[in-house]
């Protein structure tokens, strides 16, 4: 953002929080981790075990209950950038960016990484 602004180019961060996407599809996201996970070396495999992978997949599926459909709260962000005569210079969009990952960007990295 800010090396653009040597260009006379604005930049404006927009950071969605979970949205049902096709990118975010845990049906999608299961069979990318399991072709990697074949891909990967034994001694790699070894070291995170069989179960993490297991574990990993049923995290998300846990997660995908509370992703949010509605997209136009990522679209509106979208817009307003666009076409404001003052944009702001970061965006939330949707109820875990607001209050959880942009409260957590505050907090000291120790803190954070143990939350």
């Amino acid at each position: 953002r800010l090396e653009m602004r040597n260009f006379g180019v604005k930049v404006c961060v927009i950071e969605p929080g979970y949205f049902k996407t096709m990118i975010t599809s845990v049906e999608n996201l299961e069979k990318n981790f399991i072709s990697t996970w074949q891909k990967l070396p034994e001694e790699i495999k070894a070291s995170y075990g069989e179960g993490y992978l297991r574990q990993f997949v049923a995290m998300l599926k846990v997660l995908q209950k509370s992703y949010n459909s509605n997209l136009s709260l990522v679209t509106n962000c979208m817009e307003h950038a666009l076409t404001s005569l003052h944009p702001r210079t970061r965006y939330s969009a949707g109820w875990d960016a607001k209050l959880l990952y942009l409260p957590l960007s505050y907090l000291p990295s120790a803190l954070s990484d143990a939350l």
